[in-house]
């Protein structure tokens, strides 16, 4: 017992002086030098494509991105085809005409992008192979009371079936964009009012909602090459609304890098600030200067198959009243017109299956 009792002490000693020895650890700030981010790719889909830059700021536990402008950017393939990409108004996103270079099947594409400083970034060169058809878009309702508000509560969730081909090394990427009819192109808040007050368009004009960084779905056939891809959840439609909700798919077939940056991308922002995180800078790309070896650059620019379909989903029937997700705004139809701007949130380009 007393052997006990003296071992007892003793661990209670020992536990003592860990406590009073431990010094909470603050991790010094990781920083990253300017350096060019590059986002964007070209499809065998029509255009317009885009490639968004932007530059890093100082990176600590929260990072922000500044807008690259001024800069000149060239789409070319490998048979001598080009294209300068014009800026948006906005700044720092640049994007092909509606009817200009096309990215085809078997040719292969880079981008070339001089900054306004002179510096020059170079991406490398990717082919661009063909994507498997989409077999069967579809949807399912499904009601969840767990869910905080009737808007959640409700959905629909949208699944694809594909088939894998039967050579390995296929990786798969699935996006949704959602176009929905608007008579506002602009919103301008009123002193003392509840509601925003929206100009009309100047034509017709639909807004984009996609799906961003935060929801990339990715796949490789390492476990299943050859064989059906069934039930592919893409989104799940949200109950904002009892209208008909159009949505299209592009199933993607992605090079085995392009495959390695997402899923790169993807666990990052996985990430939940442990002391053992990878840095942003871990997520690298296929982007190198060209003009000065020192110059470090982020992202990627990839030629991608792409196959597309569409699915129409039927909100009329869901249990309750919809929850909106936006302000109200009251359209002043008196007042002057705003153009519909083609871009990456908007565009006057009717939907290839709007109904």
């Amino acid at each position: 017992m007393r052997l006990r009792g003296l071992l007892s002490a003793q661990l209670l000693l020992v536990l003592v002086l860990v406590v009073s020895c431990v010094t909470e650890y603050e991790p010094g700030t990781v920083s990253i030098l300017p350096s060019l981010i590059v986002e964007g790719m070209i499809t065998n889909q029509p255009g317009p494509y885009a490639v968004k830059l932007t530059r890093t700021a100082d990176y600590s536990y929260k990072s922000l991105n500044l807008l690259e402008t001024g800069a000149t950017v060239i789409i070319s393939d490998n048979l001598g085809n080009q294209e300068t990409l014009k800026e948006s108004s906005t700044g720092g996103t640049y994007q092909t005409n509606i009817s200009g270079i096309q990215g085809i099947v078997g040719r292969i594409y880079k981008v070339v992008i001089k900054t306004k400083d002179g510096n020059v970034y170079e991406s490398e060169p990717e082919i661009l192979k063909a994507a498997p058809a989409i077999d069967n878009i579809y949807y399912e309702y499904r009601y969840d009371s767990q869910e905080s508000n009737n808007g959640k509560a409700n959905g629909w969730d949208v699944y694809v079936d594909t088939k894998d081909s039967e050579t390995p090394g296929d990786f798969y990427r699935w996006e949704w964009t959602h176009y929905e009819f608007t008579e506002v192109c602009k919103t301008v808040a009123t002193a003392g009012q509840n509601s925003l007050i929206g100009l009309p368009c100047c034509s017709q004009c639909w807004n984009i909602n996609r799906c961003n960084i935060n929801c990339i779905n990715i796949m490789s056939d390492v476990n299943i090459n050859g064989n059906s891809i069934s039930r592919q959840l893409i989104e799940r439609v949200p109950y904002d609304a009892s209208t008909r909700y159009y949505v299209e798919v592009k199933q993607q077939l992605l090079s085995a890098g392009i495959y390695r940056f997402f899923k790169t991308a993807s666990q990052q922002v996985q990430n939940t600030g442990g002391l053992f995180d990878a840095a942003p800078g871990s997520i690298g790309g296929n982007i190198h200067s060209t003009s000065n070896s020192s110059l470090k650059a982020y992202g990627y620019f990839g030629a991608v198959g792409e196959s597309v379909g569409y699915l129409l989903v039927d909100r009329s029937k869901a249990v309750g009243a919809p929850v909106a997700t936006t302000d109200l705004v009251v359209l002043n139809s008196l007042a002057a017109c705003v153009v519909c701007e083609n871009s990456q949130y908007r565009t006057p380009v009717r939907p290839r299956w709007w109904q």
